[in-house]
């Protein structure tokens, strides 16, 4: 258990503002000139993120705030006791999200457990505009529709992640070499797919109040470079946003993905272990009571 005096906890609770008002800076300013941005816009549109949700910060479980007026979030799960301070109310938050905390500790227990995989290619991409004229993005395609499709053609597809896979077209679905399924989520997710690394965001938001504001916010700028790199390698032309492509039709931009694939993978490593960190704290049930108690 961690005792924050109020001193310490203002200080923290400032920066992380400051910080997510950074991250969010760009966004806040394209919504109010009614403008889009395909690539970065996607982790608030996906996710449902407001730049105020964002900016929420949170000690996370197993911490004491003293000296609280009201508590500093807006979680109905946080609970103030006068001359005690705040804290995570576990038993509150069990009753009204164990199924969450249950389905997001077996997805990242099962990605934790078992090799990253680097084969993809983020092919993904490709495989949701095959043979198709409705494009998920208003940008043209580098190669043409022709070059894309003979491109999907050319490469195995092994896409692993249930949320690139249900995008797929109809003629690149029998394409691919597995067939993910959302109850098949925990034993098909593994650490090298970008999408398993955006997803971290996904499930920092899940769990609400038990995740630390600094641990939200580094979840947030991995997702935000797994995307960029997503778009990348995509079929799409992402030069008009200042971008490079990854040009995974050929060997030399195939090892670049996967290189690049490497890294991130890399920086998730302690994301994933802090966040089911907090999964198995709040499920302890002698610490739920005692944090409760507090």
């Amino acid at each position: 258990m961690q005792v924050l005096p109020r001193r310490s906890w203002q200080a923290l609770l400032v920066a992380h503002e400051a910080r997510a008002a950074a991250l969010s800076a760009a966004y806040r300013e394209r919504r109010a000139q009614r403008r889009t941005h395909a690539v970065d816009d996607f982790l608030w549109t996906y996710y449902s993120l407001r730049p105020a949700r964002l900016a929420r910060w949170q000690a996370g479980v197993g911490v004491v705030l003293l000296d609280v007026d009201e508590p500093p979030t807006g979680h109905r799960e946080v609970v103030t006791s006068a001359g005690v301070g705040s804290t995570v109310d576990l038993e509150a938050f069990a009753a009204r999200r164990s199924g969450a905390l249950e389905w997001t500790t077996a997805v990242l227990g099962g990605v934790a457990s078992r090799p990253a995989r680097h084969d993809c290619f983020g092919l993904h991409e490709w495989a949701m505009v095959y043979r198709s004229d409705d494009h998920r993005h208003a940008m043209p395609l580098r190669l043409g529709q022709a070059g894309t499709d003979a491109v999907v053609e050319s490469r195995p597809l092994r896409c692993s992640h249930i949320d690139a896979f249900r995008f797929f077209t109809d003629d690149a679905t029998p394409l691919n070499d597995v067939r993910p399924t959302r109850e098949r989520q925990p034993e098909l997710d593994h650490a090298g797919c970008v999408h398993v690394t955006m997803d971290l965001l996904k499930w920092a938001l899940a769990l609400g109040p038990l995740v630390p504001g600094d641990l939200l916010l580094d979840c947030f700028e991995l997702a935000r470079d797994a995307r960029t790199l997503d778009m990348r390698a995509s079929p799409y032309d992402v030069s008009g946003y200042g971008l490079p492509a990854v040009p995974v039709e050929t060997p030399a931009g195939r090892a670049a993905y996967a290189a690049e694939q490497r890294s991130l993978a890399a920086r998730a490593v302690p994301l994933r272990r802090r966040l089911l960190k907090v999964c198995r704290t709040a499920q302890e049930p002698d610490r739920s009571s005692a944090l409760t108690r507090s």
